[in-house]
């Protein structure tokens, strides 16, 4: 009985667990080419390049791009923090420099105010000694 029961389950077929351990043990790799085409004109191509496959057996491959993709590690939130701080000192300089075009055209229109005054003064103490 131990030989029928040993010959029925090595003669049933793989389920879903052991397609999936064998994937993921070996990887699957799925390609293809999509063309869309009118009058024989190409306006579009796709080229699909799937790999299925477990985490170790990328890196026996040399696939670890998710360790350094800031979206997924903890970088992320570094990288974040720092952006932010970034933008607050950007925003901070940004208000220094108004101020100081503001004090820069508030002196400019000071100094013209006083060129104008010292032109009229000038002009006046002309007109002084012309009537002498």
């Amino acid at each position: 009985m131990s030989s029928e029961r040993s010959t029925l389950i090595t003669a049933r077929p793989p389920g879903l667990v052991d397609v999936l351990d064998r994937i993921l043990d070996k990887g699957l790799v799925i390609a293809g080419d999509i063309k869309v085409s009118l009058a024989n004109v190409e306006l579009l191509t796709l080229q699909i390049r799937l790999l299925v496959c477990s985490i170790d057996k990328a890196e026996q491959i040399g696939l670890n791009w998710w360790r350094y993709d800031t979206n997924l590690t903890t970088r992320a939130e570094r990288a974040e923090a720092e952006n932010l701080e970034l933008r607050e000192r950007l925003s901070e300089l940004e208000q220094e420099i108004r101020k100081l075009a503001a004090a820069g055209l508030a002196a400019a229109g000071r100094e013209q105010n006083q060129l104008a005054d010292n032109r009229k003064g000038a002009r006046k103490a002309k007109a002084r000694r012309r009537n002498r």
